[in-house]
């Protein structure tokens, strides 16, 4: 398999531009997340941020992804303010639970990887933290149930990669009966083009875009 090209097509200095270039690509039809955002509905997600994505020296290194960090570290902190739920998912396989993940890629983390530990500049000390093995959060694992426990109908969705475990979790939301709220500004992934692939598919049928701070605005009006 050709290895992807990477970018660096989110930078932290040009971000709040970059974000809205995406959100207005040609072919994504947005919706906004001022809209349809309810907060006494809604949970977070933060899916996979860990240092195997967020260091340079791991062949996974994500270029745009530190970028994101201080957006999705906003959110985080505004839904512990709110008492509101909070979910990290650390990914992680062995050789018994990789299913196709073993063959479509030539690495795998491995659960006692010091790169699967999510990064220490976020704040999971209050969340719910939940192990996957496979793209999608909801896959094998307590999401559904956790949600559903918590009255939640709305997911609003952060973390890595934007056009694997992110959209694949934010379709099985949908699917589930769960509203994503896909954040552009608060998901990265490897280039620009998949990331406009991404957000193009979900705003067409699956999930209403938003950027970090319309979320924060919503929240702080309460």
């Amino acid at each position: 398999m050709v290895p992807p090209e990477k970018e660096a097509y989110f930078t932290p200095e040009k971000l709040a531009i970059q974000a809205q270039e995406l959100i207005h690509a040609p072919g994504v039809v947005a919706r906004k997340a001022a809209e349809s955002f309810d907060p006494a509905r809604a949970a977070l997600l933060v899916l996979d941020m860990q240092l195997y994505f967020l260091d340079e020296a791991s062949h996974a290194f994500i270029p745009s992804a530190s970028a994101i960090i201080p957006g999705v570290a906003g959110l985080i902190h505004q839904f512990y303010a709110y008492n509101l739920p909070v979910i990290f998912t650390r990914h992680t396989n062995t050789a018994q639970d990789a299913g196709l993940m073993a063959a479509w890629w030539r690495d795998l983390i491995a659960p006692d990887n010091p790169r699967s530990a999510i990064t220490p500049h976020l704040d999971a000390s209050r969340a719910t933290r939940i192990e996957k093995t496979h793209y999608d959060a909801f896959f094998d694992t307590p999401l559904e149930a956790h949600l559903r426990d918590l009255h939640v109908q709305q997911v609003v969705v952060t973390g890595v990669m934007t056009h694997l475990c992110c959209e694949t979790t934010a379709r099985s939301a949908f699917m589930r009966g769960f509203q994503p709220v896909f954040v552009v500004d608060g998901t990265a992934t490897y280039n620009r083009h998949f990331h406009i692939a991404t957000l193009t598919n979900l705003a067409h049928g699956f999930a209403s875009l938003a950027l970090v701070a319309d979320i924060l605005a919503t929240l702080e009006d309460g």
